[in-house]
């Protein structure tokens, strides 16, 4: 087949309502492009294909209202020459939507029975354009086409396609080099114009090498950038699962491009908050999202992700999953960091956290499997002095016009308090051993945790009624009383499921009571038997089933990676706490019987 012959004779009108100066704007168009061998037309042809591919919709329903194919060409007749001069770009023919479009404008021209020579030459050449559009896809118009007219060489665009993709692959190995004269062009200037001819590549498999290769390379001067439009695209086809990129070039598509970054953070967010997973699962999904190892890799995106996480916790003070969710996920970046080392010792941990209380930071980003189990309590007693040494001078603050500075201060640590909730399940374990004289600083670190926001000066108030809740559970789990008492276990159901507070009289956090009373039945030593009839007996009162078992997967999942050590049979306390819990979901409501 011979190559397209010039428009400049066969620009005639179309259709009235075929506007005149948009058809001609894209028959130049067209010309100009020719079979886009050139960077500047390959530039222009990516720029142009979505407004391409809306007028060839207005085109195909022009030839859709025809009678005919001589009606057609009489009517348009520049189609012909337009239709092939966009057949021989690669650019055009590449992607899914055009391509299909072309297919669809060459079947309305197709004639079934051709009636004259004009409608046998059509045919003709027809079958010869369908070379230029033979895919390995499956659609219904190159279906319709294959089977009318027996279109041939499937593998003829397959092959046009890898030719191009290795051409795109050549100008990627060029290395930077400053040119000698001011006219000389630097080879970095070619990543740009290759990243905007990859564009309506990035679903194609073919292409997955050249995109890998274009993330990948290393940026070696400032003139060394990738398109915006390409970005996009990657971006929008991740999002859409029609590109699956390996994990090194989707962790380069987030450092190049932070709209992307923030929207898998955001995706992450809202997949976990919105299906209330597991805490198993919800590690397994941190994981899987990659993100926390590109947050090791790179400090910045770390700060992107946990702008992200401070913002959405600012607005959800009180929503358990989303602090579930930043616990998971620092303790996944955590894990990366150290998998990272001796590389990671290069970047120092404030680097990674500028805003936290510095005096905070490594007593609270310190495991507490990094130090003797003897050490815990007196590590607990001072991170407590700290905060309400911090929350104090909040309280001072509040009369003069450093009040904002102050509430910034305290919300900053609270925030590195729930990033590393590892000790706050360490002190809630505490509690279950500790006297009277002891438990003070464990409630007062807990209760800051669970109430951060001194509502209406209330703190004190929350402080009190926590204490009331560890004296409840202390001396319901200190010793076997047959029948236990009825009072008590209903006050704790209260407590776990309370009616609306008074105004400015906010109740104190389900989830405080919850965890204790959990870690209560596990760590006490009271027979389980016991143990479990308590949970049982709360737990059905207060309808807390999904809580509950919650409570027990994040204690046994902190067990295991060894952050809590536990005493001689903890694990099957937990297993057979589990399992009641368990039996006690897929039990029938006695309404149901």
């Amino acid at each position: 087949m011979s190559a397209p012959q010039p428009l400049s004779q066969l620009q005639q009108t179309a259709e009235p309502l075929l506007n005149a100066q948009e058809t001609q704007f894209w028959l130049d168009k067209a010309v100009a492009w020719g079979q886009a061998d050139r960077p500047d037309s390959q530039k222009d042809t990516c720029l142009h294909l979505s407004g391409l591919r809306d007028f060839l919709q207005q085109l195909l329903t022009h030839i859709n209202n025809m009678s005919s194919t001589t009606e057609t060409m009489k009517k348009l007749p520049f189609l012909g020459q337009f239709l092939g001069r966009l057949c021989w770009n690669p650019y055009v023919t590449v992607g899914d939507t055009s391509r299909e479009l072309l297919l669809r404008c060459l079947w309305g021209l197709y004639s079934d029975h051709p009636s004259n020579a004009v409608e046998r030459k059509a045919n003709q050449w027809i079958q010869k354009l369908l070379r230029q559009l033979a895919t390995e896809d499956d659609d219904a118009a190159a279906q319709a086409l294959m089977k009318h007219i027996g279109a041939p060489d499937k593998e003829y665009h397959l092959e046009v396609l890898k030719k191009m993709v290795t051409k795109l692959q050549e100008n990627i190995g060029k290395s930077c080099s400053f040119p000698s004269t001011i006219n000389q062009r630097c080879a970095c200037d070619t990543i740009l114009a290759t990243s905007e001819a990859c564009v309506p590549l990035v679903t194609c498999p073919e292409a997955s090498s050249l995109i890998d290769a274009l993330l990948q390379r290393p940026v070696t001067c400032v003139r060394d950038g990738l398109s915006e439009d390409f970005l996009d695209a990657l971006s929008s086809a991740c999002a859409s699962q029609s590109l699956s990129l390996e994990e090194q070039a989707l962790i380069s598509l987030w450092c190049h491009s932070l709209s992307s970054l923030e929207e898998a953070v955001l995706s992450l967010l809202e997949s976990v908050t919105n299906t209330g997973s597991t805490p198993h699962k919800l590690e397994l999904q941190v994981a899987q999202s990659l993100l926390p190892k590109a947050c090791a890799q790179h400090c910045s995106m770390f700060l992107v992700a946990n702008d992200i996480f401070r913002s959405v916790l600012k607005q959800a003070e009180g929503n358990e999953s989303v602090k579930s969710l930043i616990q998971t996920f620092t303790r996944c970046f955590m894990r990366e960091l150290a998998l990272l080392q001796p590389q990671a010792m290069s970047v120092s941990m404030k680097a990674f956290f500028p805003q936290s209380p510095q005096s905070l930071l490594t007593p609270l980003i310190t495991l507490p499997s990094e130090m003797s189990q003897e050490a815990w309590k007196s590590h607990l007693n001072w991170l407590s002095s700290s905060l309400q040494r911090v929350t104090e001078g909040e309280e001072e603050g509040a009369i003069d016009s450093r009040s904002t500075r102050g509430h910034d201060k305290v919300f900053e640590a609270w925030f590195l308090l729930v990033e590393c909730g590892h000790w706050v399940q360490v002190a809630v374990q505490l509690l279950v051993t500790s006297g009277p004289e002891d438990c003070g600083p464990l409630l007062r670190l807990l209760t800051f945790y669970h109430h951060p926001t001194n509502r209406w000066h209330h703190r004190a108030l929350q402080l009190v009624r926590a204490k009331e809740v560890w004296d409840h559970l202390s001396c319901l789990f200190s010793r076997i009383r047959r029948p236990l008492p009825a009072d008590r276990l209903q006050s704790l159901a209260t407590l776990l499921s309370p009616p609306p507070p008074p105004p400015q009289q906010p109740a104190l956090a389900p989830s405080f009571t919850l965890n204790l009373l959990v870690n209560f039945a596990v760590f006490c030593q009271i027979p389980l038997s016991a143990s479990t009839e308590i949970l049982q007996t709360v737990v059905d009162e207060s309808g807390l089933f999904d809580e509950a078992a919650c409570a027990l997967s994040s204690l046994e999942l902190r067990l295991n990676e060894g952050n809590c050590l536990p005493s001689d049979g903890v694990h099957l306390r937990i297993k057979e706490l589990q399992n009641t819990i368990t039996h006690m979901q897929s039990a029938p409501s006695p309404a149901a019987i």
